[in-house]
């Protein structure tokens, strides 16, 4: 991890500023710049040509990483420019997070906002591609910057571009009424409460950083159920965008001939480990990906796949099921009582969530990915994930939160370590989870097992409710005739 004393939180900040004292005359210059919180460096002023001054402050956000915010401002012509860049290296993954905006409270949720990053707001149709500079703002900063990037055109766009101005002008009135316009408020200023019982629009932003290196802040924890945050492999182009990799050095793609399947499968029907050429999410070089099919007893066959770059040395494993579609759902009830429980192998399908109802923990579907390990690992994955989130101050998020969030951490560490009784609960849909019966083939007393008929919200979620598997064939001799 970045070294504290690196990168301290903008509380820890703050105070090492009040603590400063004026220097004496008499005293060193050098001595009062290494006191200085934030470091100052002259900078040419690009609008007017002269010095200004460019402050440079390397902090950390709660519950994200660290960033380096730099704030630019001339003396002589007035301008000023603001910027944050991450300080961290680049993640194997791109990361997407949804937030859904349904009243003026979550209007301030905080944002980062990496140069590589692309918003979007669905309601709108409205695309904010990647920018040359990064931001820190909340949901409604963003809005605002819209706002005053469209309206800035608008009056040589209204004769030049008639149509384009009618519909720029009704995106920026429908955004005017999210973000209330201060100006048109001045006459009557309104409270902040009154503020935050103005009606607005709901709406859903969305933000997509192949670098993963952007944010939203969720309330409370990562159950929150108006945020949602799900990672993706980078493509070949998105590594090259990122500098990753070179134009020049993209691998050709392999084209295997049928008859050379064949031949390599002839006589190979109970070998288990098979190669698949692929690239690397990572730095986009040629990787072999090895697939290996077991059968877990009592259970069912299951596809693991390993992945691991000798280059790079990014290492991927998933997990995925080798049987047909369940017609049930199954919800599998654990309660571990010892150590002894960490031990049962588990197998959480990319469709399956997790639970333990005894620290609020909620994973939802698709957390994680698929995972076979056992339940101690896959506790220790979830404590890892989280624990790189929390940052051991700031004051961008409240103390409240940021100490709840702190116990919780607590609770799960305690939780991994078995220190009390508690129940892990697997919910999957498709019934492709699993948790090992120590007691097999007889039943386990500490482990329930119930099955569920899926409802049509879950079925429209896996796709199912467009799958026809009877009487298709009378619908196609229907049309054929006709």
């Amino acid at each position: 991890m970045t070294d504290a004393t690196l990168f301290p939180t903008i509380g820890a900040v703050a105070e090492q500023t009040d603590s400063l004292q004026e220097p004496p005359d008499t005293g060193s210059a050098v001595d009062g710049d290494e006191d200085k919180a934030v470091e100052e460096i002259e900078s040419l002023c690009m609008k007017c040509h002269e010095q200004g001054v460019t402050r440079m402050l390397l902090t950390s956000i709660p519950y994200f990483r660290e960033v380096i915010v730099m704030s630019f401002r001339c003396e002589h012509c007035g301008w000023t420019n603001n910027e944050v860049q991450a300080a961290s290296t680049i993640r194997p993954e791109g990361t997407v997070y949804t937030a859904r905006i349904l009243n003026r409270s979550d209007l301030d949720r905080q944002i980062v906002r990496s140069p590589t990053c692309e918003v979007y707001l669905a309601e709108y149709e409205l695309t904010l591609p990647p920018s040359s500079r990064g931001q820190l703002t909340t949901v409604e900063g963003l809005l605002r910057d819209v706002v005053t990037d469209l309206s800035m055109d608008q009056p040589l766009r209204r004769i030049q571009d008639p149509a384009g101005y009618d519909k720029i002008e009704e995106l920026i009135g429908k955004l005017k009424e999210i973000v209330i316009d201060d100006d048109e408020e001045a006459t009557e200023p309104l409270s902040a409460t009154k503020k935050a019982e103005l009606p607005m629009p709901a709406f859903t932003i969305r933000l997509n950083d192949p670098a993963g290196n952007s944010w939203i802040e969720f309330i409370g924890s990562m159950a929150d159920p108006k945020w949602n945050m799900r990672t993706y492999s980078r493509s070949l182009q998105d590594n090259i965008t990122l500098g990753l990799v070179a134009p020049e050095d993209q691998p050709e793609l392999a084209v295997v001939k049928e008859e050379e399947v064949e031949e390599a499968l002839e006589g190979r029907e109970n070998e288990e480990i098979f190669v698949f050429k692929g690239t690397c999410s990572s730095c986009g070089h040629p990787l072999d990906t090895l697939m290996k099919k077991v059968t877990i007893p009592y259970f069912q066959d299951v596809l693991i796949m390993s992945t691991n770059c000798d280059r790079c040395g990014y290492r991927d494993n998933e997990v995925k099921s080798g049987a047909a579609i369940s017609e049930k759902g199954k919800r599998i009830i654990l309660k571990v009582e010892d150590r002894e429980d960490l031990s049962r192998d588990i197998l959480k399908s990319e469709t399956a969530g997790l639970e333990i109802p005894e620290i609020d923990l909620v994973l939802q579907q698709g957390t994680l990915g698929g995972r076979f390990t056992t339940v101690e690992g896959i506790l220790e994955q979830i404590y890892e994930e989280l624990s790189e989130k929390v940052f051991k101050a700031g004051d961008s998020a409240d103390d409240d939160g940021r100490s709840a969030f702190e116990i919780f951490l607590g609770k799960l560490k305690g939780v991994k370590e078995a220190n009390e009784p508690f129940t892990l609960i697997l919910d999957d849909p498709l019934a492709n989870s699993y948790v090992q019966n120590l007691y097999a083939p007889d039943p386990d007393p500490n482990m329930v097992i119930e099955l569920y008929d899926r409802t049509w919200q879950q079925n429209e979620e896996l796709g199912l409710n467009d799958i026809k598997v009877e009487g298709y064939e009378e619908k196609q001799e229907e049309k054929v005739e006709s």
